[in-house]
């Protein structure tokens, strides 16, 4: 891959930074197996989709809710809907609690290995934060003390629009008086991320990790790397 000559950046923020590029629901998934909940991957999943529609149908997550915030109200959730189903007896507060905890420590140890890499860019090129979020994504950064790295955010539950929809990304262009062609996109999604963001024009960097389905895991690009770590190394600094 040549190196890339840009003027500004857009990241992700939801898999690309806080995840190593994993999708959440297999963080997830990861933290019901470490508070040994006994249940199959396929009803996980029918739970985890179930919270995902609740949460875009209802405004459960508030602005100013942290990400242990979110995440123990998406638990709660999820663990209802398998009470609901019969797949489990009970979903005491300790239980959502232990998951939830569980989670927030896993962002949270990969944000903390993301952060010199944005320090990094963010002292040598504007960035911009675009994200389909829950409408507290400007709380979950302040919480992490990532906000300081990004001159603006674009987020889908403010905006009323949602990736793979590419005016997301054009926002965060227009943001900061750029072309397209001289803005880096950096995403886990390449449906979500990568394609909308070349539409537009824009250079990209997929970062490429454990997907939602095995056709996602088994996509390739030409600009594929497996590290928030590489992003450096890949441009004209």
């Amino acid at each position: 891959m040549d190196k890339i000559n840009i003027k500004g950046i857009i990241f992700d923020y939801g898999g690309t930074i806080d995840s190593r590029a994993v999708h959440w629901s297999e963080v997830i998934w990861k933290g019901y197996l470490n508070a040994g909940v006994n249940i199959t991957k396929e009803q996980f999943r029918d739970c985890y989709v179930f919270a995902e529609r609740e949460l875009a149908r209802v405004r459960h997550i508030l602005p100013n809710d942290t990400f242990l915030d979110l995440l123990r109200k998406k638990m709660a959730i999820e663990l209802g809907n398998l009470v609901d189903n019969g797949i489990i007896a009970e979903a005491p507060q300790s239980l959502c609690e232990s998951i939830a905890q569980y989670c927030y420590n896993a962002a949270r140890e990969c944000v903390e290995e993301a952060r010199p890499i944005l320090e990094t860019l963010s002292s040598r090129y504007p960035m911009m934060l675009v994200s389909n979020f829950y409408g507290n994504v400007d709380s979950v950064l302040r919480d992490f003390d990532l906000r300081r790295y990004f001159k603006g955010v674009i987020e889908s539950a403010v905006v009323g629009v949602r990736k793979p929809n590419p005016t997301l990304f054009r926002l965060g262009v227009d943001a900061r008086e750029m072309e397209a062609a001289d803005v880096l996109v950096v995403g886990d999604s390449i449906t979500k991320d990568i394609v909308p963001a070349e539409s537009l024009g824009c250079k990209v960097l997929w970062i490429k990790g454990k997907g939602w389905t095995a056709d996602e895991d088994a996509q390739t690009h030409p600009c594929m790397i497996t590290s928030i770590t590489q992003v450096p190394d890949c441009i004209n600094m």
